[in-house]
């Protein structure tokens, strides 16, 4: 009886009694079926890994595989053969399939592109280039994920030498790099290598006090200054520097006789003011002072509502910026050397040079177009000096050639001579731009072509010429509102921005929403006008922990604004980013400071100058300009300018403020994520600066 040859079965066994022909026949035929099996596994495998690979045979096949088959006889794939066989030839089939509808698929999509119309294709693209620079974005942070642990250490702590240290200046590097004629002082960053630490604080550094006793009293040892450089310090608006134990105290010698206040008094009636009280009344708000000692004068204006802002060169001890920050006072690093200041033109309502060590009458008078660029038209300059003093001419002649210079060069800029007093001279700027053109042919600098007057003097060489004659914002300082309505501008005054009312109205309102959940969130631990520590004593209001803030991403000024509406006493540097919307110009007119900056650089102040960092949608800013720098090295610099127990508030999307958390953990912050609103893709992040001290050596 003859047996069915069963094809194509593989691990059959007929089970019997004795030893039957046909078992070593079929235990043959298994085994080989079986090789034959893990080899079309194996081929499996490789045809998922290499999907294209099976479009053409190997030229090592075996012949009984494709072409004679195990009986001799002529194989034909398409015969219906064995059931294995079938298999291998659906599997094939379908894989053409696949490949011919991928194919038709492309096809009918590309006759289908090219046959919408233009701005469909506009739209699709537009779309296309947002999905791949959200791929590009997310395969970014999946690449900087995948560098594992590596890149996830905590920053070791700065040695010793980075104490008072401030990136980008550098005078003897500079003179090594052939920089010379005053930009050796200047700011160049592009050449130091960014340092990923920790800046710690001297061995004997304490918590600042509280305003307004901090503004009078600074700890010594919070600040690099020597004991001689106290003695020394007797100039006009530092007020008399007495060293008491382990404070410098600012108050005055005597109760009858204040130097700063008498000296502000004088000015005010120079001007024809009763006293300087009425400044704001003369459309003063903002002052720009240039070499500021350690910040008195601007100390004294303050309780007037007057704003200064010191700027002076920086220096390694004793410095005047350092210890005007340490007071609470606005102050930066910066100098009248080859660059423009970072402000646009026409943004101060009085430039103030008292003994500012500044000679007005070098470099064919350019350092004075500066000064006249800034000023806002019908603004104050003032300044007192040794060279000014008329007795002092008849002992000087080269004094008395220097000052016929000043005088002359600035006549020819249409300033009018105010007063001159002793060694005090006061001038106002032209209100009118068509003095300029009255002027005699070749009396004195041109105007400045538009290309030359820009709103975004960053890094820009100091121009011979006379800028800001063609703003729309040249108005009078006398026909601006006073302080503080001018800070509410109106719809006449906000399309000189390009503001609508409507979108400045939304944003004035969100802030004092915003702040108002700030004092909520957080009292009384940051904004309470009462904050207590463990140990001190109940203060009494208006004592305030936080006293110098910066707003590094300012838009507006809502952020300053909101603030100064809640009665808080605190001053903002309101800073805009370079790569951002310039609303500076707008900031600055409303009666508010701030400055021009790129945060891929360090920004010009020294370590352990603010008390709070805010910063509103910067990392979305940063995030649209890959590859200039890091959130590290941004979060590096705010560590560096942050006091300790300082506070850093950021807000924008959810995904950029998680891997800004996971950042936080490096720099030993003490963070928390807050969600803003149920619906809301937005989050806040609020981090602590520990207090870390260095141990005595």
């Amino acid at each position: 009886m003859s047996r069915p040859l069963l094809r194509g079965v593989s691990g059959m066994r007929i089970s019997g009694n004795g030893h039957d022909p046909w078992d070593s026949e079929m235990k043959e035929r298994n085994e080989k079926e079986d090789l034959e099996k893990d080899h079309s596994t194996d081929q499996s495998y490789l045809a998922l890994r290499f999907p294209f690979r099976f479009l053409s045979h190997d030229n090592n096949t075996s012949p009984s595989k494709y072409g004679i088959s195990e009986n001799g006889f002529t194989s034909d794939i398409f015969s219906s053969g064995t059931p294995r066989s079938r298999q291998n030839f659906t599997m094939l089939f379908l894989k053409f399939s696949l490949i011919a509808i991928v194919f038709l698929a492309l096809t009918g999509s590309f006759w289908w592109t090219i046959s919408i119309s233009t701005s469909s294709r506009g739209h699709i693209y537009h779309g296309y280039r947002r999905l791949q620079e959200q791929l590009v974005s997310d395969l970014w942070d999946i690449g900087e994920i995948s560098l594992g642990s590596s890149r996830s250490k905590d920053l070791e702590f700065c040695s010793e030498d980075f104490e008072n240290y401030v990136p980008c200046f550098n005078e003897s590097r500079n003179l090594a790099l052939g920089y010379s004629n005053g930009d050796e002082v200047d700011r160049h960053c592009g050449q130091e290598l960014k340092q990923h630490c920790l800046v710690l604080p001297p061995v004997k550094y304490r918590i600042p006090l509280r305003w307004p006793t901090g503004r009078d009293v600074i700890w010594v040892s919070n600040v690099k200054i020597t004991a001689q450089e106290v003695l020394s310090s007797g100039s006009l608006t530092k007020r008399m520097m007495m060293l008491e134990e382990e404070q410098i105290s600012f108050r005055s010698a005597s109760l009858i006789f204040d130097g700063v206040e008498d000296y502000s008094h004088q000015i005010a009636e120079m001007i024809g003011l009763r006293n300087e009280s009425n400044f704001i009344l003369a459309g003063v708000r903002t002052i720009l002072d240039i070499g500021c000692g350690y910040g008195s004068f601007g100390a004294h204006l303050f309780s007037k509502e007057l704003l200064t802002m010191c700027i002076a060169n920086y220096e390694a001890s004793g410095s005047q910026v350092q210890l005007t920050l340490e007071r609470g006072l606005p102050a930066m690093i910066g100098s009248f050397a080859s660059k423009q200041l970072p402000y646009p033109s026409l943004s101060f309502d009085m430039l103030h040079c008292a003994r500012c060590g500044i000679d007005w009458d070098q470099k064919d008078g350019i350092l004075l177009l500066e000064v006249d660029r800034v000023l806002k038209p019908g603004g104050y300059f003032v300044w007192t000096s040794p060279l000014t003093n008329p007795q002092a001419f008849l002992r000087n002649k080269e004094n008395q050639k220097r000052w016929n210079f000043v005088r002359d060069f600035v006549e020819n800029l249409c300033w009018e001579l105010v007063s001159q007093q002793d060694e005090t001279v006061v001038w106002k700027k032209t209100s009118k731009a068509s003095c300029y053109s009255s002027r005699k042919p070749g009396s004195g600098p041109s105007i400045c072509s538009k290309g030359n007057d820009v709103e975004s003097p960053y890094y820009r060489p100091l121009q011979p010429c006379i800028g800001g004659t063609r703003n729309r914002r040249w108005i009078p300082i006398e026909e601006r509102r006073n302080w503080p309505s001018r800070a509410n501008l109106n719809k006449n005054e906000l399309a000189v921005y390009g503001v609508h009312p409507e979108e400045f109205a939304e944003d004035t309102e969100n802030w004092k929403t915003t702040v108002g959940n700030f004092w909520s969130l957080l009292s009384p631990l940051i904004f309470s006008d009462h904050p207590k520590r463990p140990g001190d004593e109940d203060p009494s209001p208006p004592y305030n922990m936080v006293r110098n803030v910066l707003d590094m991403n300012a838009h507006f000024g809502g952020f300053n604004s909101a603030l100064l509406e809640k009665g808080k006493s605190v001053w903002v540097m309101n800073v805009v980013p370079t790569i951002g919307t310039n609303y500076l110009p707008m900031i600055l007119d409303r009666g508010f400071v701030g400055v021009l900056h790129d945060w891929c650089e360090a920004f010009p102040t020294y370590p352990r100058t603010y008390d709070l960092v805010h910063a509103e949608g910067l990392l979305s800013l940063e995030s649209g300009h890959r590859h200039r720098c890091s959130t590290l090295d941004i979060f590096t610099e705010i560590d560096r300018i942050l006091r300790p127990e300082g506070w850093v508030i950021i807000r924008d999307t959810a995904r950029l403020i998680e891997s800004a958390r996971a950042l936080t953990t490096r720099l030993k912050w003490d963070a928390r994520v807050i969600e803003i609103e149920s619906n809301s893709d937005e989050r806040l992040l609020i981090c602590q600066k520990p207090f870390f001290k260095r141990q005595a050596s």
